[in-house]
């Protein structure tokens, strides 16, 4: 048991030195993945459509595809830190684009399971999905404001 504990940290210790300041939005972002797929299926007997495996699977692509627009971000970020470096520009840029990308996918993930929750039948607070909505539109702000930057 504690090698598995051991190998466990060494690994999630990796991961996070690897990604950096993307760490805890890559993290949120799966465990959202999750958690979003599993309320959609527990929702779907509660809507009209009902669930199939052609469904199923496309859910499942389009969480891989939010997972691969991340790597886009990070792609941007690296691209932006290259070009700046052959200007002679020695700045560290962080995963800018990268993270603003995981943080927006976090709250429509959120908004998304909300909404699952609401489909079975469960009552929100009345404050809780206008303060994700509010955060998703700050994200979506300081983004605008990222571009107009660069």
């Amino acid at each position: 048991m504690d090698k598995i504990k051991t190998v466990l940290i060494v690994v999630i210790s990796a991961i996070m030195n690897l990604l950096g300041i993307l760490a805890i939005p890559v993290f949120l972002m799966v465990g959202c993945n999750m958690i979003d797929y599993i309320t959609g299926l527990m929702a779907s007997k509660y809507r009209e459509e009902q669930i199939s495996s052609y469904k199923g699977m496309r859910g499942i692509i389009k969480k891989v595809c939010m997972w691969l627009l991340v790597i886009v971000g990070a792609m941007i970020d690296v691209l932006v830190k290259y070009a700046a470096s052959t200007m002679g520009l020695n700045i560290q840029i962080p995963f800018i684009v990268a993270t603003l990308v995981a943080v927006w996918i976090v709250v429509n993930e959120i908004i998304s399971i909300l909404e699952n929750i609401i489909d079975i039948g469960v009552e929100l607070p009345p404050f809780l999905l206008p303060i994700v909505k509010r955060i998703k539109k700050e994200v979506e702000e300081v983004g605008d404001d990222k571009e107009k930057g660069l």
